[in-house]
């Protein structure tokens, strides 16, 4: 599906133009052209309408490209964009192209970010429409602003997991640290390369009349900047955690360790006295004694009850 939004010298905000209108029109200040979820023939037109390098086409075409921005001939510049799922955790990736008094925004599938800024685009009232930097801003806040949610809701997570009950199987927690610390590097990926490219935006002399607009990439930049120390602040913070639940479950295992030596130890002789009396030789006085078989028995209860109260007194049951 191919839409159009096209921006006259007087202000008029007029959707749903075909391309060789938009060509012909006279009046025309900038235009938006989105594609979203082209087909293959619609695909074409990026060569054949808009006469678009072969290498962005080849990266529109060809997914996922990391976030990026390419400068080409007839000051056309092409920009890869991410858009996160909320659920999965997912990349996807929008291409853009800005030129002197256009922009053209590529996805393979629909997405809400975009369907968005093409409502504040279209909403806006007339004095606020700036032309297609502004546009082109509006689009890469979008995107960036439905990072938050996302960030956030993984902020809390590990914030519950941090102060909920300590009765909870160590094991268990120790798992969801891990899966927490996964959400967090599938986030850095996508914050960080998104974080670099508006540096570079913001750095670039090749896009004229950018100036006017830096202290709208500005904030945006400054949205990826918080965004990154927030998921490097709760990477470590999921690191000390990790550590944490690592020693108590380590410390349990020592306790289970030492309980467990410590019955071993205290069977240790009365397994010595059962298997010396169960040895199968004739001359064993001990066999032909009327109370023997009690006097063993009460022997090994009290060696037994003797070492485990010298064992709780040393302290190994604390």
């Amino acid at each position: 599906m191919i839409r159009t939004l096209m921006i006259t010298k007087d202000h008029q905000v007029i959707e749903n133009k075909t391309l060789e209108q938009l060509d012909q029109a006279a009046n025309i200040k900038w235009f938006w052209v989105d594609f979203c979820q082209p087909t293959a023939e619609e695909s074409k037109l990026l060569d054949s309408h808009f006469h678009f390098h072969p290498l962005a086409i080849e990266d529109c075409l060809m997914y996922l490209q990391r976030p990026k921005m390419d400068h080409y001939e007839a000051d056309v510049h092409f920009l890869v964009l991410h858009a996160l799922d909320q659920k999965t955790l997912q990349t996807d990736e929008i291409d853009l192209f800005i030129g002197h008094n256009f922009i053209v925004t590529y996805h393979a599938k629909p997405h809400t970010e975009i369907d968005q800024a093409w409502k504040k685009v279209l909403l806006k009232p007339h004095f606020e429409i700036h032309g297609n930097l502004h546009a082109a801003y509006v689009v890469m806040d979008e995107l960036v602003d439905y990072y938050f949610p996302t960030v956030q809701a993984i902020e809390d997570q590990l914030l519950d997991l941090e102060t909920g009950s300590h009765n909870e199987v160590v094991q268990d927690k120790l798992s969801e640290v891990f899966d927490i610390r996964n959400k967090l590097h599938k986030l850095r990926k996508t914050i960080v390369p998104m974080r670099d490219l508006l540096y570079r935006i913001l750095n670039t002399q090749r896009i004229d009349g950018l100036h006017k607009y830096m202290p709208f990439f500005t904030d945006i930049h400054d949205h990826l900047l918080k965004l990154s120390e927030i998921v490097d602040s709760n990477r470590d913070m999921t690191s000390d955690m990790r550590d944490h639940y690592m020693s108590l479950n380590s410390n349990r295992m020592n306790t289970i360790m030492k309980t467990l030596t410590v019955i071993t130890t205290i069977f240790m002789p009365l397994t010595f006295i059962a298997g010396l009396y169960g040895m199968n030789f004739k001359n064993m006085p001990e066999l032909n004694w009327y109370s023997g078989y009690y006097i063993v028995l009460g022997v090994m209860a009290l060696l037994g009850v003797g070492m485990f109260m010298w064992f709780r007194k040393k302290g190994w049951f604390d």
